[in-house]
């Protein structure tokens, strides 16, 4: 029991990661039409960043900042360099820049930085003794400050002006613009937001893998899977898809094989979405032909 619990915990502060991806890419989904495949190689640098901070002396909070900011900063160049000259609807050619981006960065980051994992310092060190199992305060610090950081994002879209204009342009942006929103500005603080969930999610999960150019790419696919399961335009659905995939991750490579982990989880993933397509959170539409 005592190590059933340990890796529902560590499933869940896995999960909480995925969950804050995942949000990250909705939120930038919901607001701008435009699914970001360089979220996780944008992310990379800006942990890379702050591995740099850090290693010059300040403190890994202060660290944590600088990523977080740095990770914001970026989605908003990118979404002004790059997508907003494609201009509406131009789904493909915005999926086709970030994915060249991603590679692009990927580069960037290897030629500066060098290929080899690097380690990552942990927000949180020490660990807490649970019977015969130890259970990380890491993790315990990610469920606490994913929870933080979701509830924030909870209290933006449902209590303040800012968050009712960023719903308003999901549901039409063209709406939006006759009711006077500044479609631009809201697509802007989309994607910083977007960026700086994604960021911080990487943060907190980067002390148990390290960090290379490459390594966040299995996670981008369950934050994928996560948003998939939940949800593709549902928020709620991107945190709770991606809490599930954690767990299903973990259970499946304590009790099964860790060979098979994801493999395991993209087959309930599949088994779901066969099941109900739109995800357990998503709406159905009906389209008139």
């Amino acid at each position: 029991m005592d190590q059933l619990f340990i890796t529902l915990t560590t499933g869940i502060a896995n999960g909480a990661v995925y969950g804050l991806i995942g949000l990250g890419l909705v939120i930038i989904f919901r607001s701008t039409d435009v699914m970001n495949f360089a979220m996780a190689s944008l992310s990379t640098l800006a942990i890379y960043v702050a591995l740099s901070a850090y290693g010059a002396g300040v403190g890994i909070v202060v660290a944590l900042v600088v990523a977080v900011v740095f990770g914001a900063l970026s989605g908003v160049v990118v979404r002004e360099a790059l997508i907003r000259p494609l201009g509406q609807g131009k789904l493909f050619a915005a999926l086709v820049v970030t994915m060249g981006l991603s590679i692009i960065v990927e580069h960037l980051i290897g030629q500066y930085w060098g290929e080899q994992p690097r380690r990552f310092p942990q927000l949180v060190d020490g660990t807490i003794s649970i019977g015969n199992s130890n259970l990380m305060l890491q993790d315990i610090a990610t469920i606490v400050l994913a929870a933080l950081a979701v509830s924030a994002i909870a209290y933006l879209f449902t209590r303040t002006p800012l968050g009712s204009a960023m719903r308003a342009v999901a549901e039409s942006a063209e709406t939006a613009e006759i009711m006077g929103i500044n479609a631009h500005r809201v697509a802007r603080t989309a994607w910083a937001l977007g960026m700086a969930l994604a960021v911080l999610g990487v943060f907190l999960y980067a002390p148990k893998t390290g960090v290379s150019p490459v390594i966040l790419a299995p996670v981008l696919f369950r934050a994928f899977a996560g948003i998939l399961l939940g949800g593709l335009t549902s928020m709620y659905g991107a945190v709770i898809g991606g809490l599930i995939i954690g767990v299903l991750d973990n259970l499946a490579a304590a009790y099964i094989s860790a060979g098979f982990r994801d493999t395991f989880v993209f087959c309930v993933a599949v088994l779901v979405l066969l099941i109900r397509p739109q995800g357990i959170f998503g709406r159905q539409t009906f389209e008139r032909v």
